[in-house]
C-alpha cells in the first residue's frame, strides 16, 4: 500500500470517529441549540441540561439523541 493511500485511509477513519463522538457528546451536538436557546445560562449544576430539556421540542435531532445518551 502506498504511503498516500495509508494517509488517506487514516484521515477518513479519524474524521468518521470525530463525527460519531460529537453526536454522542452533548457539548458538541448541542452547541448550536445552546447558543440559540440557552446562551444566558451559566454552566454547572445541570443548569444547561435542564434548559435544553425545557426546550426539547425545539432542539435538533442530534442534540436530542445526545441528551438521551446521557440518560443511559
Amino acid at each position: 500500500m502506498s504511503r498516500l493511500s495509508f494517509v488517506a485511509i487514516a484521515l477518513v477513519v479519524a474524521l468518521s470517529g470525530g463525527a460519531s463522538a460529537q453526536s454522542s457528546d452533548p457539548r458538541g451536538a448541542c452547541k448550536a441549540d445552546y447558543d440559540k436557546f440557552c446562551a444566558g445560562i451559566a454552566p454547572g449544576g445541570g443548569r444547561v441540561v435542564a434548559c435544553l430539556n425545557g426546550k426539547r421540542d425545539q432542539l435538533s435531532d442530534t442534540c436530542k439523541a445526545a441528551l438521551d445518551s446521557r440518560k443511559k
